[in-house]
C-alpha cells in the first residue's frame, strides 16, 4: 500500500544518519537501508510534539495482526543495536520494522519479507522509553 506515513523530525534525523552509514555495511544491510531511505523520502516529516500518539515511531510498542492468518503479535520498533527478538524488539532495518514505520493504529499495510509479502493491520500503538540512544542519539 502506498498510504502517507508520518515520521518525527528527530526520528528522520536519526534514520538519515543510519542510511548515510550504508557504504560501510554489508550488501544485504545496504539493501535494507535503501528500502528505509525510500520510506523516509515518501514520509511526511512532523515536528516532535505534533506527531499523534497513534503513529508508529522508533520506540513504539505495536500490536499487529497478520491478515493472512489472524495471528496477533507485539513488537517494539528500535534501532539495530537495540534489537532483541527474544523480548520483541524489532529493528528498523528488519523488513517488517521498515514496513510499519510511520503508520497509525487502524492502518493496514503490505510489505515484502524474505518469506513473501505480508499484510498487517495495526491495532495498538504505545510509545515506550528508549533503553539507550546508541551512537545515533
Amino acid at each position: 500500500m502506498n498510504n502517507r506515513i508520518y515520521i518525527s523530525e528527530r526520528d528522520a534525523k536519526r534514520i538519515k544518519t543510519l542510511v548515510d552509514a550504508a557504504p560501510r555495511v554489508d550488501p544485504k544491510t545496504r539493501e535494507y537501508l535503501a528500502r528505509l531511505e525510500g520510506e523516509l523520502n515518501r514520509a511526511h516529516i512532523v515536528e516532535e510534539g505534533k506527531l499523534p500518539e497513534e503513529v508508529i515511531t522508533l520506540n513504539s510498542q505495536v500490536e499487529l495482526e497478520d491478515l493472512s492468518d489472524g495471528e496477533m503479535m507485539t513488537y517494539t520498533l528500535v534501532f539495530p543495536e537495540e534489537a532483541d527478538a527474544s523480548v520483541g524488539k524489532i529493528s528498523i532495518l528488519a523488513p517488517l520494522g521498515t514496513g510499519m514505520l510511520g503508520y497509525r493504529a487502524g492502518d493496514e499495510f503490505s510489505w515484502d519479507t524474505p518469506g513473501g509479502q505480508v499484510r498487517m493491520k495495526i491495532h495498538k500503538v504505545k510509545r515506550v522509553a528508549s533503553a539507550g540512544s546508541g551512537i545515533l542519539g
